[in-house]
């Protein structure tokens, strides 16, 4: 099945001289596109992020409930189950990104979703060491290409002032999926057999109801705006008439080796990789130990499951307000910087304080502190989508994104060996290192974006054409280029202006594109 095409690729193949037709589109025409997207593309992909996150994270819980003593578990086993999930996602990045370009959509999430599910449901007939490799290796495989898919999707239907809080909706089912996942395993715990173990009940559990989403996932998902089912004639046009503001197309089924090379030439990508890295060693130590640090508190493992749930609520409200935060102030690097001081804390309260128990409440508040390292994830996503133009480019730089990412969840569980247990000390020393660079990083990376943006103004210059121009991808009011009296000239870079020269244009190809702090 080829990937439809899009309207751009239609333009681009017209005569050098023809003129693209401009769709006019009112703010209202643009806010009602703008919903209709959301009770479909956003609710598919907030479902299905779910799942993933879901599937994940019920690992810490089997923990918790006897799998290391059934399946004969011993020493660091269990960190190396924990970390062989990224080091598949890690190898499997670049097949990844050419697969989003290639792939269509519809195709490519539920494929994923039906091979990610099958592999959790067979995590229940896992009997030792080796079989439970196994099973989460290809439970990584077919993960490795969603979030940068989530990603590539979200920054082709909506403008860059939306994407905040749409990656927001998704990302923050972080949080939910760890609710969810501590009642399901609270209450599928309870479930009394001599043919299953309790974590093997919930690995069926959660592994079965992914499998029954994808053909769901089929049949709700769209493509792209220029052949959304849930949209009229008009309101496609009209859909991708509003972004064009945003200077970086709306998808391109051609991979384009040119793409990836820019994405290696640029600091700003290795700055990315960095912040990912950093960032998902520490959520790491919160997905996979999170259940053994509070059992290492001294309550039993029933309240050890329960008092994970506060902690995913707090994480649904960091990633919210974070976001929230993030497009209100228009300064996400600040805000990203500002959210990593509480997560200091929180390992400080965790590394100084006795294992006591009237220091019980001083512990869990150290460990709820990590919440706030949740909303870091969602605004780098939202700055690299956001700085990126170019369909290729963009889905090698979520790419390396996903693979950091990986690298910092293959990292994180080996800070914390077994017999480091209940306190933790070393990786929690380390911890604290990690986020104070992250801090670092953030900054150095906020002073690059800006002096990319004194670059590119003095290329408009040379290219005569004015130094400063309005990004309306950014206002809170939808405005057309063309309502905003900038001429039919402004804007056509991204979208083909009849030459196969301007097709899927990067960032740095486009004089016109604003980067975003």
């Amino acid at each position: 099945m080829s990937k439809p095409e899009s309207m751009h690729e239609e333009t681009a193949s017209k005569p050098m001289d023809a003129t693209p037709q401009r769709v006019p589109v009112t703010e209202e025409e643009s806010k009602r596109i703008c919903r209709k997207t959301d009770r479909t593309i956003l609710l598919v992909l907030i479902w299905v992020y779910f799942l993933q996150i879901l599937d994940k994270s019920v690992l810490g819980y089997g923990a918790t409930f006897g799998l290391q003593a059934d399946t004969g578990l011993t020493g660091n086993e269990y960190s190396l189950i924990g970390s062989i999930g990224p080091i598949a996602q890690l190898a499997w990045q670049p097949f990844s990104s050419f697969l989003i370009v290639k792939v269509p959509h519809k195709i490519l999430m539920p494929s994923l979703c039906l091979g990610w599910g099958i592999a959790q449901a067979c995590m229940a007939a896992c009997y030792n060491f080796p079989t439970l490799m196994a099973a989460r290796f290809f439970l990584g495989l077919f993960e490795a290409g969603c979030l940068p898919l989530f990603g590539v999707i979200t920054s082709q239907w909506y403008l860059r002032s939306e994407q905040p809080l749409r990656i927001a909706a998704w990302y923050s089912t972080n949080g939910l999926a760890t609710i969810v996942a501590a009642a399901l395993s609270y209450g599928l715990a309870q479930i009394k057999t001599n043919v299953l173990f309790p974590w093997q009940i919930i690995f069926l559990f959660v592994g079965l109801l992914t499998i029954v989403s994808a053909p769901v996932v089929y049949w709700r998902l769209d493509n792209d705006v220029s052949t959304a089912r849930f949209l009229t004639e008009l309101e496609r046009e009209q859909g991708m008439e509003r972004l064009r503001a945003n200077q970086t197309g709306t998808g391109s089924s051609k991979f384009k080796f040119s793409h990836v090379l820019e994405v290696a030439l640029e600091p700003k990508t290795y700055l990315w990789v960095g912040m990912a890295m950093l960032l998902n060693i520490g959520a790491s130590v919160t997905n996979i130990f999170g259940p053994l640090i509070l059992g290492g508190l001294g309550f039993d493992k029933y309240t050890t499951t329960l008092l994970t749930m506060p902690f995913g609520a707090l994480q649904m409200i960091m990633i919210l307000l974070a976001s929230y935060l993030a497009q209100t102030a228009r300064l996400k690097g600040a805000i990203l910087a500002v959210f990593m001081l509480p997560v200091v804390a929180g390992l400080a309260i965790l590394y100084a304080v006795d294992r006591t128990k009237s220091s019980q409440g001083a512990l869990l508040a150290g460990y709820y502190l990590l919440s706030f390292l949740f909303g870091g994830n969602p605004l780098v996503v939202t700055w690299i989508i956001g700085n990126t133009a170019g369909t290729t480019k963009k889905s090698v730089a979520m790419s390396l994104y996903n693979a950091a990412s990986s690298a910092g969840n293959i990292v994180g569980p080996l800070l914390f060996s077994s017999k480091d247990a209940p306190s933790y000390h070393p990786g929690l020393r380390a911890c604290l290192g990690i986020f104070s660079a992250m801090a670092c990083t953030v900054m150095i990376q906020w002073a690059n974006l800006w002096f990319l943006n004194q670059q590119q103004a003095r290329r408009r210059v040379r290219n005569g054409k004015s130094a400063k121009i309005i990004d309306h991808s950014m206002q809170t009011n939808f405005q057309g280029i063309t309502n905003a009296g900038e001429g039919d000239e402004m804007g056509q870079s991204a979208f083909h202006a009849g030459s196969n020269t301007n097709e899927d244009l990067t960032d740095g190809q486009n004089d016109e594109f604003v980067y975003i702090y």
